[in-house]
């Protein structure tokens, strides 16, 4: 079989830009390593046994998170799904072939509302599409344990679901105690941290059954939702397959390219590529704080993620453009620059650094300097 390498300088296409924005899905998320490209196009040419694959990454996930067990399905969304799922029909496959009819089960999955977050589409969206209920308890200004004890105890209620994302709003709900109250009344907690791969372990030692991250955001895999937890409850989601799950199951592509893409995580140096983001995002606040009516900040990550990014706080009146002005000419310039947006209203801008290479980074200064000068 040809060996295959592939290279950022292969690309043909005339549309790239930068992405400033984070591991966003309109996007594209991320950008591999080739190696991870390589293994993934290797895979292509060949025949492979899935499930020989699968349980390769359980002992792979198991090993890297320290839980139970793992897999690997087709997202992150669809493991929400199959997530909920499990809980509710273990590996049971009579329970699994009469998904989404949950009659006669345990379905109501409690959820502060301050976790209903909206990734393209509503989270209680993905928990229906497996046939049980979201029941919101709290507001989005935030939700205490309290609220959450007293909406667990009802019979009819399958698992607790939590959000561990910055799109989260109100006061953060204390996870650990929160999985803890769960715990006391044998709800199991389903845990969807998209973006936490940093925190992998941690989250999991603070007794989540169930943890759903994206393989394709900081990891930098193919498209794909790791499962991390409970035996049991891993053992169900994959035993969806033959069920609700069958259109969320994980290709030989994908989970190849899973296990080369955590294969070059370990090899990492942590402490050297933290170093090396802080330094990053300081000097870029640095070579833009001597601009009129621009303060550039290092923000931590609201998840407690290891890493900054960069805040830019606009006066309009000192800049000459507003914050909304700005990050539409840097998204209509060549290339497209694409920056969060969602603070603008604030007059601030959000910028992520991680994935950007040194000639980017300079661009985007360029960039910026020459609106404002």
């Amino acid at each position: 079989m040809p060996v295959l390498v592939f290279h950022r300088e292969h690309r043909t296409d005339k549309k790239r830009l930068i992405n400033a924005r984070g591991p966003f899905s309109p996007l594209g998320v991320s950008r591999s390593p080739a190696t991870v490209a390589t293994a993934v196009a290797s895979s292509l040419l060949d025949f492979a046994d899935v499930s020989a694959l699968q349980d390769e990454a359980n002992e792979t996930l198991k090993g890297f998170s320290g839980s139970e067990a793992g897999t690997v399905v087709h997202c992150a969304a669809a493991g929400i799904t199959l997530a909920v799922a499990s809980v509710m029909t273990g590996s049971d496959p009579i329970r699994i072939s009469a998904l989404p009819d949950t009659t006669g089960f345990r379905d109501r999955v409690v959820l502060p509302a301050c976790h209903a977050v909206n990734y393209g589409h509503p989270i209680e969206q993905a928990i229906r599409l497996s046939g049980a209920t979201p029941i919101l308890v709290g507001d989005e200004k935030g939700c205490p344990t309290s609220r959450i004890v007293e909406a667990i105890q009802n019979t009819d209620t399958s698992c607790l679901f939590l959000v561990e994302s910055r799109l989260a709003t109100g006061t953060s709900v204390d996870l650990r105690e929160a999985i803890e109250a769960a715990h006391e009344y044998n709800i199991p907690v389903v845990v969807d941290g998209a973006a936490q791969f940093f925190r992998v372990r941690e989250i999991i030692n603070m007794g989540a059954d169930i943890l759903i991250v994206s393989a394709q955001k900081y990891l930098a895999a193919p498209t794909a939702g790791l499962i991390f937890g409970r035996s049991d409850l891993v053992d169900g989601v994959r035993a969806q397959e033959k069920g609700i799950g069958r259109g969320m199951k994980a290709t030989k592509e994908c989970l190849s390219g899973v296990l080369e893409a955590i294969r070059q995580w370990d090899r990492r140096d942590e402490t050297s590529w933290a170093y090396s983001q802080a330094e990053k995002v300081s000097h870029f606040n640095y070579r833009l704080n001597h601009l009129d009516g621009v303060t550039s900040i290092n923000e931590p990550d609201p998840t407690n993620a290891p890493f900054s990014r960069s805040c830019l706080k606009i006066d309009a009146g000192k800049s000459g453009l507003t914050a909304v002005e700005i990050v539409s000419a840097l998204r209509n310039g060549s290339p497209p620059i694409w920056v969060m947006d969602h603070r603008v209203s604030e007059q601030e801008i959000i910028l992520e650094l991680i994935p950007l290479d040194q000639k980017e980074v300079d661009i985007v200064v360029a960039r910026i300097v020459q609106l404002l000068s």
